[in-house]
C-alpha cells in the first residue's frame, strides 16, 4: 500500500530520510508501513498530563501490533489552574492556536500518515482536534483522564479548586489555617485532569461524542489499568484509519459537532465549549453563527440527565462509574445522530451496541430522558442590549432562587481590581460585578474569572450577588455568571457603557442580559466614554490582540 510518508521514504531522491530514521534504530520494515505520529503534550507541570508518558507506551504497543511505525513528538501545555489570577492566564486561550500549528506543522512536514493525540486539558485538547479537522488526515484523541476526588470539605468530596473556596473563607475567618493547610495537602491526591466538569473534562466528553476518541474511553481514571487498555486500542484503532482511508473530516463533521454540543448541554459542561466547539467547526467550514445556533436549539431541546461536580456533589470519578458519556448518549436516544462515523471504524450506534460497562447505571449521577434533572439543558445562550452578540451562562451550576437576578452594577476594568474588592468586603448582597477589558482583544488573551467566583463562594456571596464580563469563566464555576460577552469592551461593545449604578438584569429563563440604559444613551457613553490605557505587548500577546477573533466566533487567531 503506497502511504502519505511514501512520498519521502521511498523515493531515490529522498534515500537521505530513510538514513535518518535509520540512524535513531527504525528497520526497513518499520519504513515500508505507515508513519503513525504521537503528539504528547507530557510535562511536569500539569498534573492532567503527567501519566501521558506511561499512555505514550502503550499506544506505542497498539501501533507495533497493527504493523504501523510510532514516531513521538512533544507539544507544549499549559495549566488554566496554575496561570489563574495573574499575567499567565493571558496566554492560555492563545496556547490553543499554538498547538494547532505546532502539531499542523510536525505533520505536514514529515509527511505522517496518521496521529494519535496525546492530551488532557483546558486548551490543549481543542488545540489538538483543531489540528485534527485542520490536516484531515486520519486521527484520534486520547485523554490523560481524571484525577480522584480529594479530602471531604464543605460537604463534598474537594477537588484543587477547594483550595481557592477555601482562600475566602480563610479570610472571613470561617476556617482556621489549620484546616487550609490539611486541605491543600489532600484536596488534589493523584495526577490526572482536575476531578469535577471542567473544561479539561468537557473537551474530553465531547471528542468523544464526536466519534473522534474510543467510545467510553474519556473518562476512564488517570490511575486506572484500563486507561492503558485504552491507549493500546486506540494504537491498534490509527492504523486501522489509515489503511481504511478514514480522515478526521469524515468523523469531525456537523451531525458528530451537534452530537458533542447537545452532549454538553445535557451533561452540564463547561462554558468554554461554546469557543471551542466554535473553533473546531471553523475548521471544517462551518461558521460560528450556525454553531451557535446548534448550541441554541440544543439548549431548548435536550434535557439535562447528568450532573457532575459543580452542579452536584459526583465528581467525575462517580460520572465514569454511573456510566459516563456512553450511558448519557443511550438516555438521550433520538436526540443524539447515532449513525455518525467514529474512529472505531464503525458508527456511534454500533459502538453503543457494542459496549459494555463493569459498574451499574447511578441514577444519582445519570437521569433517563423521561426523568431528568431539569427539561432544558445545563449551558444557555442569553443575548440583549448588554450582549448583542453572546452571552454564555450554565443554568445547571446556578441555584434555581437565581436564575432572575438584577442588581447595581460595580464595574472593574480588570480581574486584580475585582479579586481585591471581594477580599477587602468591598463587594455587597445584590451587587453585580462587571469585569471587562478581558476579552480575546481587550485582555488580551480573554482570562476566566475563576477567582473571582470562588471568593465570592468563599466569603458566602455565591447566592447573593451575580458577575458578568467578557472574560471567561472556568468549567467548575458557580453562583450566578455570565461570561463570553460579545462585543467585548475593546471592540466597543455595550459592556463598556456600564457605569457603578447602572441595574443590570439576568434574565436565564428568557434568554437575557439587559442594562436599564436607552439605546442613545449607550451610544452617547461609548462616543464619549475614557478609554483604558492601550496595554502594549509583543510576542505571542501582541499577534493574538491584533488577530483574534471574537468570543463569538470562537476566539481564534484569524489569518
Amino acid at each position: 500500500m503506497k502511504y502519505r510518508s511514501s512520498e519521502i521514504l521511498s523515493e531515490l531522491m529522498f534515500t537521505e530520510n530513510r538514513a535518518l530514521y535509520k540512524s535513531m534504530g527504525f528497520s526497513n520494515r518499520d519504513l515500508d508501513g505507515p508513519l503513525i505520529g504521537i503528539a504528547n503534550s507530557w510535562n511536569e507541570l500539569v498534573p492532567g498530563h503527567y501519566n501521558l508518558r506511561n499512555v505514550a507506551d502503550f499506544v506505542k504497543k497498539g501501533i507495533l501490533r497493527a504493523g504501523g511505525a510510532a514516531v513521538e513528538f512533544g507539544v507544549i501545555g499549559a495549566c488554566d489552574a496554575q496561570a489563574c489570577g495573574h499575567i499567565g492566564m493571558k496566554y492560555i486561550l492563545p496556547t490553543r492556536d499554538l498547538i494547532a500549528f505546532d502539531i499542523e506543522s510536525m505533520a505536514e512536514a514529515h509527511r505522517l500518515d496518521g496521529i494519535v493525540l496525546l492530551g488532557s486539558c483546558d486548551k490543549i485538547v481543542p488545540g489538538m482536534l483543531m489540528a485534527a479537522a485542520r490536516l484531515d488526515l486520519p486521527a484520534i484523541l486520547l485523554v490523560g483522564g481524571p484525577m480522584a476526588g480529594g479530602i471531604e470539605f464543605d460537604g463534598r468530596k474537594s477537588d484543587s479548586t477547594s483550595v481557592s473556596e477555601a482562600v475566602g473563607m480563610l479570610s472571613a475567618g470561617l476556617i482556621s489555617k489549620e484546616e487550609f493547610s490539611r486541605l491543600e495537602d489532600n484536596a488534589a491526591p493523584s495526577c490526572g485532569s482536575c476531578s469535577y466538569y471542567g473544561t479539561a473534562n468537557s473537551m474530553g466528553c465531547a471528542a468523544e461524542a464526536m466519534g473522534l476518541s474510543l467510545t467510553g474511553s474519556s473518562l476512564i481514571p488517570a490511575t486506572s489499568s484500563a486507561r492503558m487498555r485504552a491507549a493500546e486500542a486506540t494504537g491498534r484503532a490509527i492504523v486501522d484509519l489509515v489503511n481504511g482511508g478514514v480522515t478526521a473530516r469524515r468523523i469531525i463533521t456537523r451531525s458528530s459537532l451537534e452530537n458533542a454540543a447537545r452532549i454538553m448541554v445535557a451533561t452540564g459542561g463547561s462554558t468554554n465549549t461554546f469557543i471551542h466547539l466554535s473553533a473546531i467547526a471553523n475548521e471544517i467550514g462551518v461558521d460560528a453563527k450556525t454553531m451557535m445556533g446548534i448550541y441554541d436549539r440544543a439548549s431548548e431541546a435536550v434535557p439535562s440527565v447528568a450532573r457532575v461536580n459543580p452542579s452536584s456533589e459526583f465528581d467525575m470519578e462517580d460520572f465514569y462509574r454511573a456510566g459516563g458519556i456512553p450511558q448519557v448518549m443511550k438516555e438521550l436516544g433520538e436526540d443524539i445522530d447515532l449513525s455518525c462515523l467514529t474512529v472505531s471504524g464503525e458508527t456511534l450506534g454500533e459502538n453503543l451496541e457494542k459496549w459494555s460497562h463493569p459498574f451499574e447505571v447511578d441514577r444519582r449521577v445519570i437521569r433517563s430522558k423521561e426523568d431528568p434533572f431539569s427539561r432544558s439543558g445545563g449551558l444557555a445562550v442569553l443575548r440583549g442590549n448588554l450582549a448583542p452578540g453572546t452571552g454564555i451562562t450554565k443554568p445547571i451550576a446556578i441555584d434555581p432562587s437565581m436564575h432572575y437576578f438584577s442588581g447595581p452594577a460595580r464595574v472593574f476594568e480588570c480581574e486584580e481590581d475585582a479579586n481585591e474588592a471581594i477580599l477587602s468586603g468591598k463587594i455587597a448582597e445584590g451587587d453585580v460585578m462587571v469585569i471587562r477589558n478581558e476579552g480575546p482583544k481587550g485582555g488580551p488573551g480573554m482570562r476566566e474569572m475563576y477567582f473571582a467566583m470562588k471568593l465570592l463562594y468563599g466569603r458566602g456571596l455565591a447566592k447573593k450577588t451575580a458577575l458578568i464580563t467578557d472574560g471567561r469563566f472556568s468549567g467548575t464555576n458557580n453562583g450566578c455568571f455570565v461570561g463570553h460577552i460579545s462585543p467585548e469592551a475593546a471592540e466597543d461593545g455595550p459592556i463598556a457603557a456600564v457605569n457603578d449604578g447602572d441595574r443590570i438584569t439576568i434574565d436565564i429563563k428568557n434568554k437575557r442580559l439587559d442594562v436599564d440604559l436607552s439605546p442613545e444613551e449607550i451610544t452617547y457613553r461609548l462616543k464619549h466614554r475614557v478609554r483604558p490605557p492601550k496595554k502594549e505587548y509583543k510576542g505571542i500577546l501582541g499577534l493574538y490582540a491584533k488577530l483574534a477573533a471574537s468570543a463569538a466566533e470562537g476566539g481564534m487567531i484569524r489569518i
